[in-house]
């Protein structure tokens, strides 16, 4: 069961039961370095466009935004007893930006699910994208386009 509790206007889940949280230590901001709590995660940071060697968050965030949208879809594939191609894949784009004098993302998932029928890869991507904890976090904030391939 959802609670919601009003902030400022807007709506907010809070969440009753806590399954995992995740823990990094980041120094150095853009150009910096990231490391997990449990030492899985040990990355040097570098903002996007340059020639550092590290990742950037925007990248983080389109990898762990496509893995939890897989997740989602294999949680509505198992609802609705079809079976995920092995083949499938996500492919996100995460575009910061500026608009107004600041700064903004956008996003675009590009899901290949290759063998299914198209009515059934809509359903599965369209419950996933109601699912996703990054697609409800999104949700009326960035312009986020989810494209079947």
């Amino acid at each position: 069961m959802e609670t919601n509790k009003t902030i400022e206007g807007t709506n907010i889940v809070q969440i009753e039961k806590v399954l995992y949280t995740a823990k990094t230590h980041t120094t150095g901001g853009r150009d910096g370095a990231s490391r997990s709590s449990d030492g899985r995660l040990d990355i040097n940071l570098s903002s996007p466009g340059s020639t550092g060697a590290g990742t950037n968050p925007e990248q983080l965030f389109a990898a762990g935004w496509s893995a939890c949208f897989i997740g989602a879809m294999g949680i509505a594939a198992a609802k609705a007893r079809v079976t995920l191609p092995a083949d499938l894949a996500v492919d996100t784009e995460v575009d910061l930006g500026t608009a107004g004098g600041g700064y903004f993302l956008q996003a675009r998932l590009n899901v290949s699910l290759p063998g299914l029928e198209p009515e059934v890869a809509k359903a599965l991507v369209d419950a996933a994208h109601q699912t996703c904890p990054y697609s409800k976090l999104t949700r009326g904030n960035i312009n986020v386009e989810i494209n079947l391939v």
